[in-house]
């Protein structure tokens, strides 16, 4: 990392957190008074919680959003007096996970981790056996993370300008790799040859790693990656970051220019993650676990993890969670359709 890079407890950029300020706006007017809303679940918040807190997490064991849950874990077991015990729930790109949430009781002591792919599952299955936002109750937005487009250190381009219009001059013949169907990095190059209008060909890998090391080999011009799995190959040179997605430059490599400095503008894609609970639970409950999530990201060890990793804390409102998600949802629809992802 550069000296420049900011702490994982800073705050997002001016424009993402204005953003979020004004999706939110909206919800929170519309919001009804309580006797006109569903009844929720009454649990005395000074108690809370009774019992160690479940968290699901919808990947493996090991893998970054796994890492990301226990050491956020640790840090809320210190306010919370329970143990969070983390539960591995991976397959179906988080359906099964989100299934198992919306089967637990509304009392705060079952949540979900989950990543950028959740609202977008609605676009990827014919049917999902839940309702997107109904069945979920939104706690906030953890923190988020950019992508960037790499290339091999000894590659021929020097940058995205000089590669897109490469692509545009051999529409199907550049082709990049990630790290699997629907994946974030996946939607990012498929969001580069919509707003850029090239045909880049997709070439799925079984994680990120093995698609760096495609284009370390040769075997693919570029892959398209989170900036935690290739900060390690960029600092020993093997590869080369050609922009960050991030509609701002990154403190973590402020020498990397953007994707819209490059010749597109408005590209702007994050992977990112969040804390979910089934519906129909205490609003003071909800906020309480909001208020505790926000103040664990400035733990030490929070921090220096999110640091280590490229990430930046959150801890949005439910309120700003809630509308970023249908934000999400309304940019990526399209998206998802035009390049006829589909998930069985």
């Amino acid at each position: 990392m550069t000296s420049s890079q900011p702490t994982s407890s800073s705050t997002p950029s001016l424009s993402r957190r204005l953003a979020l300020a004004t999706l939110a706006l909206p919800l929170l007017l519309a919001v009804p008074p309580p006797a006109a809303a569903q009844a929720p679940a009454q649990v005395p918040t000074q108690s809370w919680p009774s019992k160690p807190v479940r968290v699901l997490v919808p990947y493996a064991a090991g893998g970054a959003v796994d890492v990301l849950a226990r050491t956020l874990g640790q840090a809320l077991a210190k306010p919370w007096g329970q143990q969070l015990v983390v539960d591995n729930r991976p397959g179906a790109g988080g359906i099964i996970a989100s299934q198992a949430l919306i089967q637990s009781a509304p009392d705060g002591t079952t949540l979900l981790l989950v990543a950028s792919g959740h609202p977008l599952n609605q676009f990827f299955y014919p049917k999902l056996p839940y309702d997107t936002f109904a069945d979920f109750t939104p706690i906030t937005e953890i923190a988020y993370s950019p992508l960037t487009i790499n290339v091999a250190g000894n590659s021929p381009y020097k940058s995205l300008t000089a590669l897109l219009d490469e692509a545009r001059a051999k529409p199907g013949a550049l082709s990049y790799g990630m790290s699997g169907i629907g994946t974030s990095a996946h939607l990012a190059g498929e969001l580069l040859n919509h707003t850029a209008k090239v045909k880049i060909v997709p070439i799925p890998y079984k994680g990120g790693a093995p698609a760096l090391m495609a284009v370390i080999a040769g075997e693919i011009p570029l892959s398209v990656n989170p900036m935690a799995e290739v900060v390690g190959q960029l600092q020993g040179g093997t590869v080369r970051a050609l922009a960050v997605t991030t509609a701002q430059r990154s403190p973590a490599l402020p020498d990397v220019p953007t994707v819209a400095e490059q010749g597109v503008p408005g590209f702007d894609s994050v992977v990112w993650w969040g804390l979910l609970g089934p519906k129909g639970m205490d609003s003071a409950l909800i906020a309480k676990i909001q208020a505790d999530v926000a103040a664990a990201l400035k733990d030490p060890a929070v921090v220096e993890y999110l640091k280590k990793t490229g990430s930046f804390a959150v801890g949005s409102t439910p309120q700003a969670f809630d509308a970023y998600m249908r934000a999400e949802a309304e940019k990526w629809g399209p998206v998802v359709k035009a390049a006829n992802i589909k998930l069985d």
